[in-house]
């Protein structure tokens, strides 16, 4: 279990506002409020099938992730070729997201190998989140996608930088409707299936459409709203 460290995340949090594009505090925060949910999650993950093979097989998502000229070959209309298509238009990559977990490493050494594999495989998935549940990697998708993440995951990192990132984006927009679709995404995640325990690599062949029907995501606008909205709708 890690210490849960709330002024180390509280400072990460500032920093993350001031700039949102230093992920590598995201990590921090993630690793300064995780408590027990990594070996919570690391536990349930391998008592599923899935879990069970990645763990004794000792598997790298990454390795799938970074093979662009597989994942290019894969048929129009898979989860793999929208992955491919998402990384390359917003110009990001698997890596990235590796370079900036290990800026705020250190307190995954007390982690379990089995518990550091399944936190790995998590950071590495995270796009792959975005394509299923249909948010963008903009200021605002990344807020939802976080809100999504904090039910399946039991972190309360996720949580943190879902409010702070809500009320971020409706201050700077004047855009209440903000809080209604954060608060459905959290709501989506609830109902939806559990991720982390996916064998993401035999879904990447997958039709989109397909996995996202089988993990019970509903995929409507996921734009920002335009104009405020009621609190209300988002419990409708």
């Amino acid at each position: 279990m890690l210490k849960r460290r709330p002024l180390q995340a509280m400072r990460a949090l500032g920093r993350l506002v001031d700039d949102p594009r230093d992920t590598a505090q995201v990590f921090v925060i993630m690793r300064a409020l995780a408590g027990d949910a990594i070996a919570r999650g690391q536990t349930r993950f391998a008592a599923t099938p899935t879990g069970a093979a990645v763990l004794a097989s000792r598997r790298d998502l990454l390795a799938s992730l970074t093979d662009r000229g597989a994942l290019a070959g894969l048929p129009e209309g898979s989860l793999g070729r929208a992955y491919l298509d998402l990384v390359q238009r917003a110009g990001i990559t698997a890596e990235g997201l590796v370079a900036a977990s290990e800026e705020a490493a250190t307190d995954y050494a007390t982690l379990t190998p089995d518990q550091a594999l399944y936190a790995r495989r998590l950071r590495d998935s995270h796009d792959l989140w975005h394509v299923v549940t249909g948010y963008g990697t903009d200021p605002f998708g990344e807020v939802c996608v976080v809100a999504f993440s904090h039910p399946q995951t039991g972190n309360l990192g996720f949580a943190a930088i879902a409010v702070i990132g809500a009320l971020k984006t409706a201050r700077e927009t004047g855009n209440l409707g903000v809080f209604a679709a954060v608060w459905r995404a959290w709501r989506d995640g609830r109902r939806a299936a559990w991720f982390p325990g996916q064998d993401w690599e035999a879904r990447l062949a997958q039709p989109l459409a397909v996995v996202r029907k089988e993990l019970r995501v509903d995929v409507r606008t996921r734009e920002m709203p335009r104009e405020a909205q009621p609190f209300e709708r988002a419990t409708a």
